[in-house]
């Protein structure tokens, strides 16, 4: 009796096989033919852009063949967009900004348009430019991310905080994890009171979890806040604990109102210890404490942290400003005045149409 291969039976582990491998090798060749067509996407923009700039150096053509080859490209390929004289001019600023195809190629191709046209909008340093180009390859940042990490100022706040990982950590992991670190960490995204206190700022962040990863980076998974450990009958609490995915290590964090005090780095290579004896595998790295304050002196910092052996990082944490918190107190205020003038319209109008059924 033949096999009716249509509808195999789960049991039917080759047939299974077979069906994940297809499944996995044509997603596989969907993303290689996405991120082809991208690059020659990207490469043709550079083209452009390179003709267009040399051609007004060379024979001295204003802005106007601008709007000359928009037009005679769109009526040439009308089923292609992307000839406008907008895009044009961003072609032209492509080129100008990156001198050399080699640049572009193997990175900027690589990342879309979009995300190229907001480096070019946002940043003037090209070392800035390629950084962020870099990091949004690595890590998959969307546009509007790539566009916050710019507007928050992750490439000045990276390396800002004090370590002592090149002492206590393998050189590889070491740079790692001083990658990682960020200093300040901004908490734009919460609105607490002037006078909150660290339990506030915790409750917060937990409420706020989503945001909080995304200003941490890419690879930390929240593992839980207030997490306990038990030894030998007495209980101490870490504000949070998170598993880093590429450093493969707990990464603990104690949160601070205040400026950093030399005690607090005790504390945290104390709870570091008690991290690896009772949690860490044999696979896991060191863990890494990270102490988020208001504010620290670079010496006292560097001085507590000078004889410890666990890796630690005093960073500091940014709150949203007085005038910002006003601003989305304003923005609610107005969205519930327009839900307001917007749900009396209706009414005004259900009233209406019931009035003309009477008159009907």
């Amino acid at each position: 009796m033949a096999r009716n291969l249509s509808s195999p039976s789960v049991d039917d582990q080759n047939y299974l096989e077979l069906l994940d491998g297809l499944k996995h090798r044509i997603r596989t060749a969907q993303v290689e033919a996405a991120l082809a067509v991208n690059q020659k996407l990207i490469l043709l923009y550079w083209f452009v852009g390179k003709a267009i700039l040399v051609q007004q150096q060379e024979q001295k053509w204003g802005s106007k063949v601008v709007d000359r080859l928009s037009k005679d490209l769109r009526q040439a390929f009308p089923g292609i967009k992307g000839f406008s004289r907008s895009n044009l001019m961003y072609m032209r600023a492509f080129a100008e900004a990156w001198e050399s195809e080699r640049i572009v190629q193997g990175l900027l191709d690589n990342l879309p348009w979009s995300q190229n046209i907001a480096l070019l909008d946002k940043l003037s340093s090209q070392d800035e430019r390629l950084w962020y180009a870099q990091q949004a390859l690595e890590q998959g940042w969307s546009r509007n991310i790539l566009v916050a990490q710019i507007e928050t100022g992750l490439y000045q706040r990276e390396g800002g905080a004090v370590t002592n990982f090149e002492r206590t950590l393998p050189p590889v992991q070491s740079e790692m994890a001083q990658q990682v670190i960020k200093d300040p960490y901004s908490f734009d995204f919460l609105t607490i009171a002037k006078g909150a206190k660290e339990q506030d700022l915790k409750r917060a962040l937990v409420q706020h979890m989503r945001d909080f990863l995304l200003e941490l980076g890419i690879g930390f998974s929240f593992v839980g806040h207030d997490y306990r450990l038990d030894i030998e009958g007495d209980e101490f609490f870490i504000d949070m604990l998170f598993y880093h995915l590429k450093l493969r290590c707990f990464i603990a964090i104690q949160l601070e109102m205040g400026e950093f005090k030399p005690e607090q780095s005790g504390r945290m290579n104390f709870y570091l210890t008690a991290i690896d004896a009772q949690e860490r595998e044999d696979y896991d790295r060191p863990t890494i404490g990270i102490i988020l304050c208001k504010s620290k002196n670079k010496t006292v910092a560097e001085y507590a942290l000078g004889n410890l052996r666990n890796p630690i990082a005093i960073s500091t944490h940014r709150l949203p400003s007085p005038e910002a918190l006003q601003s989305e107190l304003d923005k609610a205020v107005k969205l519930l005045a327009d839900e307001g003038r917007s749900e009396a319209a209706t009414d005004d109008s259900q009233e209406l149409s019931g009035e003309e059924g009477k008159r009907g």
